[in-house]
């Protein structure tokens, strides 16, 4: 079952449009669901060709955030782009910064602290926040079933979403420097959402 139940007709129409300049039926479900949402919620069909995405991380990430799993994201903007349901908000949790760590980083440090084992993390701001989540997960201190990883930026997005994928952490991410957290918000919208058997 999927945490929404009507869908406005300017969104019916939208989609409408979207697969009528995109093809994406032969997409698997969930990566299908993700990419037209990310295309829908940015404009921008180019979306298609950056986005990476695993068929299992996103069943794995959707079943978890469908059983309560903690949602935990970078960002509040993140956070409030989510409609379905309420976020852990890793920047709140920053405290004072050690030296060298952003606060974006000490959040995701902190978050980590607090839930270790089966959160699902949307990174969709900050690329130093994302390098220290995966830098958690290889020293064992988080296990998740999906990392949401699309910050945004010239210096260090790239690499980090590279540095994702690298660690074998299931995740969706995109190559190159542009993501943010609408688009990080419209990947969970679209697991939350997804009609999908």
């Amino acid at each position: 079952m999927n945490a929404r139940t009507a869908v406005h007709p300017i969104e019916q129409e939208s989609y409408a449009i979207l697969r009528s300049r995109l093809d994406t039926s032969d997409l698997p479900p969930l990566t299908r669901a993700v990419v037209e949402r990310v295309v829908h919620t940015s404009a921008d069909t180019t979306w298609v060709g950056d986005l990476v995405a695993d068929e299992e991380a996103l069943r794995a990430g959707r079943e978890a955030l469908l059983a309560g799993a903690p949602l935990v994201t970078d960002v509040r903007m993140l956070a409030a782009g989510i409609t379905a349901r309420p976020a852990v908000v890793a920047l709140d949790l920053a405290g004072e910064p050690e030296p060298g760590l952003t606060r974006s980083a000490a959040g995701i440090r902190a978050a980590a602290a607090q839930h270790p084992e089966g959160a699902v993390w949307a990174i969709g701001n900050a690329p130093t926040a994302l390098h220290e989540l995966v830098r958690c997960a290889t020293d064992g201190m988080v296990r998740t079933p999906l990392v949401v990883g699309l910050p945004v930026g010239f210096v260090g997005a790239v690499a980090a979403k590279a540095a994702l994928r690298a660690s074998g952490l299931p995740a969706v991410s995109n190559r190159s420097e542009r993501g943010g957290a609408a688009v990080a918000a419209a990947a969970v919208n679209a697991l939350l959402y997804a009609e999908v058997e």
